[in-house]
């Protein structure tokens, strides 16, 4: 009877390992199939939203050629999806005001360098006419300014950073908020270079 119990017992570890597995190489196959497929973006292609991801990544479309994910240079959004973060709704509003700004608008892609991050995303600053997208968000308390990689127009983020919070702006606005974006701030300026 434990003879037979233990062949049972790793049959179910033999089966369920071979399902991880089996599992884990279908999401592996279609993660690097969605990579391949990535359309290749260049400083001055004009794209268009296909969706938003978060406050500070999104979904972008560009004629003929497919989807590109693209990490907005320089900025950082609070996680919107955990609904008992106290913070969770400026995640929310970030990925809304960036949603806003640009849907049904061709948009202009300046490329950083490097021109991807080590997720796969490319890095860079998009622009609704002369706009960009990204220090429009900053300015209007949505977002952070990600100062571990410094970037061309960081010091321009930083003022348009300092003028929201000081207007109390977005989540400048929520002392919660405050508290989280100022321990953020300590932390990446330990990190940068």
């Amino acid at each position: 009877m434990v003879e037979r119990t233990t062949g049972i017992f790793w049959g179910l570890v033999a089966m369920l390992l071979g399902a991880s597995v089996f599992y884990g190489v279908q999401v592996w196959l279609a993660t690097a199939g969605q990579q391949a497929r990535d359309a290749a973006l260049a400083s001055g292609d004009v794209v268009r939203l296909a969706s938003v991801i978060d406050g500070d990544t999104l979904v972008v479309s560009k004629e003929g050629q497919g989807r590109a994910t693209v990490r907005l240079l320089g900025i950082k959004s609070f996680e919107s999806k955990h609904a008992k973060d106290d913070v969770a709704q400026h995640g929310r509003a970030a990925e809304e005001a960036l949603r806003r700004l640009a849907i049904d608008q061709p948009l202009r892609v300046l490329l950083n360098n490097p021109p991807k991050d080590r997720s796969g995303r490319t890095l860079a600053t998009l622009y609704r006419d002369v706009d960009d997208l990204a220090l429009q968000l900053v300015a209007a308390g949505q977002v952070l300014v990600y100062t571990v990689y410094p970037f061309p127009g960081m010091q321009s983020y930083l003022q348009a950073q300092n003028a929201a919070r000081q207007q109390r702006l977005g989540l400048w606005a929520d002392p919660a908020a405050v508290e989280r974006a100022e321990g953020l701030i300590r932390e990446w300026s330990k990190a940068a270079p």
